[in-house]
Parts: structure tokens; sequence; C-alpha cells
């Protein structure tokens, strides 16, 4: 996309520098410009690293073409008014900024290449003009008036840089989301993926994972992960894209990043795991305990692996309770309490005393009183292995 069309140039609201300069400046000076144009071409590559490479080819037609319509733009100024530059060369001056920015320079480059010319030019056309016996205050006026030129010409340049700049950096942010999307769909091959991350300017990497966080909480998300993620706001939520990095100063800087955020992190994968790693998060988030204070940390979902499946299917688990803990209902509630907790310490000690005396922080003589309460409660049950698994999912279940 090209910069806004420019308008037609307003002449100043003040007085222009080079009013004062004498009309006949530029008679004077005209004759001397292809030499003026070559000593600015001279200068250009050894003051300006840059651009230090021959002057030639198309390079060299565009630095001579640039040159030298800045200099006759400059001479139709003298004893005028006329704003710095004309229509015309306003929109070559842009092309120089958005150009700088396609070849991949930065704009210091195109800005030292204007200072520099503004030197040169002016110790040539001030020697020329004390040849010609122009007088001193004439000399004043014309390096007042090439500094004022310069100005102008270095502010459109810079802004056809910036404007050319956000295009692209919109472009890129277009793609990314598009390709993010792609991601998170799993609806793509391999060679779609791959030319759509080339497109958005982004390397596809081994691992990935899928960070998901309330919206409100992703203000300066992006900047906070660095660079080579993905970013995407959605209607009441972000989700990110980062690459993995399957260490603990990894998983550390993330949590840093994510602090504070009401943060869910799916479990790290290849792109085609990213749909799976986006749900695991997803459900993650819904149902483990909010996390909302400014210092706490993300949800980790593949910490939480059983508590997810535990709450992906909450009616399945309900009805699982009902039936598998029946045998508790007739009991008074402090009483139904302390034997499930005993129940689901002595299923995953495998009924040894010590460990559940020592977890529940009980007598082992305890503990052996509850049991034999539980084993007249729940008979055969406690013996049947399936039984004994769905038992402790619904006790677990229970604690959530």
């Amino acid at each position: 996309m090209n910069p806004p069309a420019s308008k037609s140039p307003a002449a100043p609201t003040y007085d222009p520098p080079w009013l004062a300069l004498p009309r006949e400046v530029s008679d004077l000076l005209r004759p001397m410009m292809p030499g003026i144009v070559e000593a600015i071409i001279d200068a250009v590559p050894q003051l300006v690293p840059a651009y230090a490479r021959p002057i030639e080819g198309r390079f060299g037609r565009g630095l001579r073409r640039g040159v030298g319509a800045a200099l006759e733009r400059f001479l139709q100024l003298p004893g005028t008014r006329l704003p710095a530059l004309s229509e015309e060369s306003r929109e070559l001056v842009a092309g120089l900024g958005s150009g700088e920015f396609r070849q991949g320079r930065s704009m210091d480059a195109l800005l030292s290449a204007y200072r520099m010319g503004a030197r040169v030019t002016f110790r040539e056309m001030s020697r020329i003009s004390m040849d010609k016996d122009l007088g001193q205050g004439v000399v004043v006026d014309l390096g007042e008036s090439i500094l004022a030129y310069i100005d102008e010409l270095s502010a459109v340049s810079a802004e056809a840089y910036a404007f050319e700049q956000s295009e692209r950096a919109g472009a890129v942010d277009r793609r990314r989301t598009e390709l993010l999307e792609l991601l998170l769909m799993g609806q793509a091959d391999e060679a779609a993926l791959r030319q759509a991350a080339s497109m958005a300017d982004w390397s596809l990497p081994a691992r990935l994972v899928v960070v998901t966080l309330p919206l409100d909480r992703a203000a300066g998300l992006r900047l906070q992960l660095g660079p080579g993620t993905l970013v995407v706001e959605r209607e009441t939520d972000a989700v990110a894209l980062v690459p993995a990095r399957e260490s603990e100063a990894g998983r550390a800087a993330l949590e840093k990043a994510l602090k504070g955020r009401s943060a869910a992190v799916g479990p790290a994968g290849s792109w085609e795991k990213v749909p799976d790693s986006l749900r695991l998060a997803v459900v993650a988030a819904s149902v483990l305990p909010p996390r909302e204070s400014p210092n706490d940390p993300p949800i980790w979902a593949d910490d939480h692996l059983a508590q997810i499946i535990l709450g992906s299917e909450p009616s399945a688990i309900a009805e699982l309770a009902l039936q598998r803990l029946a045998p508790l209902e007739g009991l008074r509630p402090a009483q139904r309490e302390r034997l499930a907790e005993t129940l689901l310490s002595w299923l995953r000690h495998w009924g040894q005393r010590a460990p559940v005396a020592a977890e529940l922080g009980i007598h082992p003589q305890t503990v052996g009183y509850r049991a034999a309460q539980l084993r007249e409660l729940f008979g055969d049950a406690l013996e049947d292995p399936r039984a004994r698994f769905e038992l402790e999912l619904a006790l677990h279940a229970g604690r959530r």
C-alpha cells in the first residue's frame, strides 16, 4: 500500500529563510549544479557507511536523480515564499524514505546522507557565492536556507519510512493472526502451514505451548512473551502460541511473564497438537480454582491432568460418586467426612496402616477401627480393582 496521497503544499505562514536570498543567486549557481551533484555523489560512499558501494547501476542512477532533483528544487526557492517541496519533489523524497525501509536499512543512513549533502552543498555554494562577490550576508542566508530545506526533506522521508514500517507491521500481524487461527483449528496440512508461516515471517518451532487468559489481563502480553510468540485476541479471551523451552529456566521465564494474568498453559507438543494444547488449557482454567491475585502463577495443565479428566465430565463423575459412595449416605455428616477421608488415604496407600496414620495424623489403631467400619459398609468392593479405582475417582472429585 502506498502512503496517503500528498496534498498540494500550502504556502508557509512565516517568511522562509530563502526569501532573503536574491533571485539572481539561482542563475549564478545553476551552471555549477553538475559539479555539486558529483561532489555529493563522491562523498556519499566515503562518509555514510550504509552506502559504501560503487555508485553505478540502478543505485547510482537513483542517487543522481534524487540529488539532482533536490538541488533543482532548491534553486527554485531564492526570493520566494514557496514551500520547500513541490508536490512532485515531495513524492520523490517520500519515495526515498519508504525505499530505505524496503531495502532493510535504518532511517539513520538516509538522514546522515542528507546532512552530508547539506554540508557539501553549503561548502560549494558558499565558495561560488564568495567568488561572485555576493557578500557575507548572502552566504549566511544561503546556509540557513540549506539547513531549513534539509530539515523538510528529512521530515518527509522519515514520515514515509514510518508509514511503510507500520504498513509492513500491520500486514505481518494480519498474516500471523491468520496463521495462529490455522494452527488452533488444526485444519491445515504441513505444506500449507509452512507457506503461511513464511508469509507471516515466522519460523515454525518444533514444539509449542498454548496459553489462554482473560482478555482484560492481556495488555502488553506480546511484548512480555518476546519474539516468536503469536497472539490473537478474541471476544473474551486472548490466546498465545509460544515456542516451547522445555527446561527449568524456560518454564520459569514463561511463568514470570504470565504471573498475575490468570493464565492457563497447555502441554507442549508439535504443531499438530496445538488444538489439544488449547483445549486442555481451557479445561484446566475452567475446572481448577481461579488464580486472580497479582502474584499468582499460571495454571500448568500438564500438572493437573487427573483433575482435568475429573472436571471434564462432571455429570458422569457425580453419577459415579452417587453410586460408589452410597454406603456412606446413612451416616452423620461428621462421621461420613471422617470415613471418606480415611477411605481415600487407605486406597492411596493400599491399606497400609502406618502411612495412613501418618497422613491423617491419627493412631494406627484408629486406622484399624475405621478400616473395619469401611469393610462393613463397602464389603467386597474394597477387594475389587475396578471398584477401588472408581471409589478413588469419586473421592478425588469430592475434594476438588
